[in-house]
């Protein structure tokens, strides 16, 4: 069995720091900022990529150990061709612009998700981000791409199937965890969504149990500074039980046995 570095909140009490050690955020409202500037819904997305570079910053700047974004989800591809198109050209042309600078600032880049089909260019510019970043410590930027919760979590049952064989007792969280496609990372402490939405939309969803939710109306290429602040500020407001009582947070008790959500 793999033990991971990381407290798992459904097994343990992870340590509820003052800065979220690790914010997801789903960068969602690109197409309708554009459309409410009568744009073409692909100005939005170039426009987000500023966002997303403002964030990443500030992101630097509290402390944020683990930047986690949703840049393709595995049903994006359902969207007009045209504008499939254009996401995968924008990613090339990010990667090609920002990666120096990602790796100046001392940032380790990961893309997880399915990358099959990705044209090969795209995948040898992400493989050579990676290992260009792969030494830095500052902070771990991660984006999802082609990427799905239930998918992530049916790649790693395979995983795990041929790792550890037919076992007739079963499987534990122990066993799956290690093949999940951010088992490098901890669970999110933060997930912000922005763009007016109230779901997670098959994001993260092993990862999320129990992160602090946040939403925002702000669409994506509104958001930056000031609303990352706000989002950590409630974040900071809220008291991270992780099904122990208030008074067990208050006092200091650990004991994680309970499953209760009073």
């Amino acid at each position: 069995m793999v033990r991971l570095p990381f407290t798992s909140s459904t097994r343990g009490v992870p340590e509820a720091a003052q800065v979220p050690r690790h914010i997801a955020i789903i960068m969602d409202g690109n197409g309708r900022w554009a459309r409410k500037r009568l744009m073409p819904r692909v100005a939005g997305h170039a426009k987000g990529v500023d966002s997303l570079r403002e964030v990443i910053r500030t992101c630097l700047d509290r402390g944020v150990e683990y930047l986690t974004v949703f840049a393709f989800s595995s049903e994006n591809w359902r969207r007009p061709k045209d504008e499939v198109s254009f996401l995968m050209q924008l990613f090339v042309k990010s990667l090609k612009a920002e990666i120096e600078r990602i790796h100046r600032n001392n940032i380790r880049l990961r893309v997880v998700g399915d990358l099959a089909p990705f044209d090969k260019a795209l995948v040898d510019l992400i493989r050579d981000g990676e290992a260009l970043t792969a030494g830095n410590t500052k902070m771990n930027l991660t984006i999802c791409a082609n990427y799905g919760g239930r998918w992530d979590i049916m790649q790693a049952i395979d995983k795990m199937i041929a790792a550890c064989g037919p076992r007739e007792g079963g499987y534990a969280e122990d066993d799956l965890a290690p093949h999940l496609a951010l088992s490098f990372s901890p669970e999110p402490d933060l997930f912000i969504r922005t763009g007016g939405e109230t779901r997670i939309s098959n994001f993260m969803l092993w990862q999320l149990a129990y992160s602090e939710l946040y939403f925002t109306d702000k669409l994506w290429p509104e958001f930056g500074e000031a609303e990352l602040d706000a989002a950590i500020a409630s974040y900071q407001g809220r008291e991270r039980r992780f099904g122990r009582t208030s008074e067990q947070v208050v006092g200091g008790g650990a004991d994680s046995s309970g499953s209760g959500h009073a």
